[in-house]
This record gives C-alpha cells, structure tokens and sequence, in this order.
C-alpha cells in the first residue's frame, strides 16, 4: 500500500483558509440575504436559477442537480418559496412523477429586490478586496478545482462526450 502523503504547512495552511474563507463567506451573505430581503442564500440561489431557465422553469430533478441539492433538500427550499409565492410547482405532462419549478411574477420582484443588495456584499466581500490579477488568479483556480469535481459545469462543451 502507498504511504499517504500528508499536506506540507504551506499546503495546510492554505486548506484551512479556503475552509474558514468559505465558511465565513457564506455566512455572510447568507445574513445580508436574510437581513435585507428575508431570504436565505441557498433559496436565492434557486431564484436565480429559475430566472435564467427558459420560461422561468425547470425540472425539479435538474434544478436539485444545478443546485447541487438533495431531493429532499430542493422539496423544502421550494415549499418555503411557494409558501411566499415566488415559486409554483407544476406536473409534468410527459411524467407523472415529474414536477417542474416555476418562477412566479413575485418571485421574480423579490429577486430583483434582493440583488443589489447581494451584489453590493459580494463585491465588498471580495472583489473590492481583490486587484484584477488577484480576481484573473481566482478564477483560475476556481476554474481548475471545478474541473477535477463537476467537469460538465467546468467544461459544458465537453459534457455530451
């Protein structure tokens, strides 16, 4: 059996400040979400998946995938949006066990409501912190991660291969 290579202290040191970033981060916006417009991050991030589908729609299935969300997961982030009418779940006439994720008219106000808000966080979060090359790096590296972990989001032209 191979020996495990353990992480050196730069590497570490490094994990452990992804760890806390992320943490914190998301806890971050997750209040400023919460505080200005009453919605939790994960649920805005529905929002706006369902605000660029085409027809505001989508497959409760394919919306729990983009989401990265359990069944049971996405059935309770939609409960809670159809209950403050942003969302309305439709059957899906060529499968009966199918339902489809609407966004309503409401929905789509309250998303509008939330996003300077949640732009404004993200930038003072981060990119008012970061120079352009630090964002160039970012992103480079976000974009190499994600191609060892979901490579049809990191690459969709690759993903029919």
């Amino acid at each position: 059996m191979a020996r495990r290579k353990w992480l050196d202290e730069r590497e570490q040191q490094a994990w452990r400040a992804y760890l806390l970033t992320s943490r914190l981060l998301d806890e971050a916006l997750d209040r400023q979400l919460q505080r200005d417009s009453g919605l939790a991050h994960s649920h805005y991030g529905v929002l706006v998946a369902l605000s660029e589908a085409p027809d505001h729609t989508l497959r409760m299935h394919d919306l729990a995938s983009l989401q990265r969300f359990s069944q049971s997961r996405l059935t309770h982030a939609i409960s809670r949006l159809e209950r403050d009418g942003y969302v309305e779940r439709h059957q899906c006439e060529s499968d009966r066990r199918g339902q489809y994720a609407v966004l309503t008219p409401a929905g789509m106000t309250a998303l509008r409501a939330a996003a300077p808000g949640h732009v404004a966080e993200v930038r003072r979060r981060v990119f008012d912190r970061l120079t352009p090359a630090q964002v160039d790096a970012l992103a480079d590296v976000c974009d190499t991660l994600l191609r060892g972990l979901d490579p049809p989001v990191a690459c969709p032209e690759r993903a029919a291969e």
